[in-house]
């Protein structure tokens, strides 16, 4: 038989025009079509506004959630030239929401810094869209223009005067047939970026809203401190006490900025945000890069002139002196170079000295001028160079046991006999009780069960020598086999899925954050990558008969017991000791049945926040956390 050839020929080649790409393609310019690339089409027309607050043209811009599922942006800049776009003979309004990479941020004068996604921002989300909506105030005139996915539906128009007003708003609604999973804003997450850009573009009022309930919900951001008062609130939510004010340091060149503000807290932790024309640059970059180089230089150079540090000793490292560090890095430069297209990593090799050369001088001044301050930042380096040396020692000491390389595993641990780790499960169990009935009742082709006994170390208030050492941590580290710290090697994750399976009340979720602590705090790359899941237990069992229901809630039970009509019975379910293998199978093992939440990383330092308030000293606001989330911890006796 003739093999089957594939025909390519010349009309097999599309030409997508206009918006046809993005719609075809969405994750090339969002990234994804989830919850993540939802929440970013936000903050491309915010990004918009705010290159109009860094060229000097607008201090106040409001967000606001619809009931409707729209979301609108409006901000006190120049608005967008209301004339006729000579290259395209379309009007100017219309280019920038309908033609990729049409923008005044390409060499121009229109915007010295700028952020965004470089002139294809407004084109995206209005190609993203079910429907997009512009009212454009500029030089006293207003025009309007209405798009549906991306094509053009009430003609661009001037509508007449604006008198004072000034400005440009832009409402839209994300459009469905792109955003299958969700389509609903959430308020909490689009807050949370909101409150760094207002940090970061001081004196700048950022005005969130949120009309979709019938309360109105309003926050007004305003820091007229920047990102020193930023820093002030990153180390106000950590659990340490600050040992010194904030330190802020300025340097300014013709076609760059560089903003740096740091303090020093009690913590083990380091907690350091850089940001290049206000993207948060979550993988680094050349700032980053400077900056780091020239705080270990400085403060080395410092323990060495004072004699703190003699000459025979090791030279404090990176890790060393930015313990209990927490610092914004914020730089402007007006041809940012980034790398790929969601802008993680800055590139541009000058700032790497431009930020070292401000850091060294400013810093080295400031110890000159504070010693006190100096010497205590040193003392808590020395101890941190303490800890990881005792950290190493026991490092080896446990990979001697075997720990760290998967050769030895634990005891408790009841293995399953899938060799490809990508089809595997390990079910972390809270109690043995638990760990009898899941092991009893799993399926041990592809599931593995490790029972947990008692409290997990709190590894927020914890160096790396007390983690090695941990009766509770250590089993886990040997069970997943790819080691934590320096040692850590996610090529050798021993199981696909790590799932949490706690009881379903206030001690059940605090072992969960337990364990996210960890694994966010020395495995972040396990959650980072979609390995980590938190069991769903029912609550309630509701019988009548033979027809049984499991219920995860009270409005659940209560459905039921409707259903089931008279004679209809509840069982409460006081922790997963108490429930039969098949049970525990049937309700939160079987892949057919089960529920599993996995663990998210949307928003790195919304996530480094909780965990630190959670975690920290401050009772309050865990017990406050717990009360809010801990839905079902109710009577057992009811």
């Amino acid at each position: 038989m003739a093999e089957e050839k594939h025909v390519y020929e010349d009309e097999q080649i599309q030409v997508l025009e206009g918006l046809e790409p993005v719609r075809k393609r969405p994750g090339m310019y969002i990234g994804s079509t989830s919850a993540r690339g939802l929440h970013h089409l936000v903050y491309e027309i915010v990004d918009n506004s705010i290159d109009e607050a860094m060229a000097g043209e607008c201090n106040r811009i409001d967000v606001t959630f619809h009931a409707d599922g729209s979301v609108s942006v409006q901000d006190n800049g120049r608005g967008i030239p209301g004339g006729i776009n000579e290259k395209t003979g379309m009007p100017t309004l219309e280019v920038v929401f309908t033609v990729l990479h049409a923008g005044g941020k390409f060499g121009g004068e229109g915007y010295k810094f700028s952020g965004g996604l470089h002139g294809v921002g407004a084109s995206v989300v209005n190609a993203l869209s079910e429907w997009t909506e512009v009212e454009n105030c500029h030089e006293g005139q207003m025009y309007t223009e209405r798009f549906e996915r991306g094509r053009v539906v009430r003609p661009f128009a001037c509508i007449g005067e604006c008198g004072d007003k000034h400005g440009l708003y832009v409402r839209f609604k994300p459009d469905p047939e792109i955003f299958r999973e969700t389509t609903e804003f959430d308020y909490t997450t689009i807050l949370n970026r909101m409150r760094e850009q207002a940090f970061l573009n001081a004196g700048i009022k950022i005005v969130v809203t949120d009309a979709r309930g019938d309360e109105l919900i309003v926050n007004e951001l305003l820091y007229e401190g920047g990102i020193m008062s930023f820093v002030e609130h990153l180390n106000g939510i950590k659990h340490g006490a600050v040992l010194h004010d904030v330190i802020f340091m300025r340097a300014e060149a013709a076609d760059k900025i560089a903003e740096i503000a740091l303090q020093y807290n009690d913590s083990y932790n380091e907690t350091l945000m850089t940001f290049a024309n206000n993207i948060n640059t979550i993988e680094g970059g050349t700032h980053e890069l400077g900056f780091k180089m020239a705080i270990t230089r400085v403060i080395n150079d410092f323990a060495r002139k004072k004699n703190i540090l003699k000459d025979s000793d090791k030279a404090l490292t990176g890790d060393d002196v930015r313990e209990g560090l927490c610092a914004v890095v914020s730089v402007k430069l007006r041809e940012a170079q980034f790398e790929g297209q969601t802008k993680a990593k800055l590139g541009n090799s000058e700032m790497r000295g431009f930020v070292d050369s401000l850091v060294t001088k400013k810093l080295t001044e400031y110890f000159e001028e504070n010693p006190g301050v100096a010497r205590g930042i040193i003392e808590k380096s020395l101890a941190a160079s303490r800890a990881r040396e005792a950290a190493r020692k026991a490092r080896e000491l446990t990979r001697r046991k075997g720990a760290l390389d998967g050769a030895g595993l634990p005891g408790k641990l009841a293995d399953c006999h899938e060799k490809n780790a990508a089809l595997t499960e390990l079910y972390l169990v809270e109690g043995n009780s638990a760990g009898g009935s899941a092991k009893d009742g799993r399926d041990s082709h592809f599931q593995a069960i490790l029972p947990m006994r008692g409290k997990v170390l709190n590894v927020e208030k914890s160096r790396l020598d007390k983690i090695y050492s941990n009766t509770h941590l250590v089993p886990i580290i040997q069970a997943l086999g790819c080691g934590i710290g320096e040692d850590f090697d996610i090529t050798k994750l021993r199981y696909g899925k790590i799932i949490i399976m706690a009881d379903a009340d206030v001690d059940g979720s605090h072992i969960q954050i337990l364990l996210l602590t960890f694994f966010f705090r020395h495995m972040r790359k396990l959650i980072e990558e979609g390995h980590v899941y938190l069991a769903q237990p029912p609550l309630f069992k509701v019988f009548k008969g033979k027809q049984v229901r499991y219920a995860f809630s009270e409005d659940q039970r209560d459905m039921y017991i409707t259903e089931l009509g008279q004679g209809a019975q509840t069982q409460r379910y006081k922790g997963l000791g108490e429930m039969a293998p098949a049970q525990l199978w049937e309700t939160t093992m079987d892949p057919e049945t089960r529920t599993l939440l996995r663990v998210d990383i949307e928003d790195a330092m919304a996530c480094d926040e909780m965990f630190s308030i959670l975690m920290g000293d401050k009772v309050e606001p865990r017990r406050e956390f717990i009360e809010q989330n801990a839905k079902y911890a109710v009577n057992p006796d009811i």
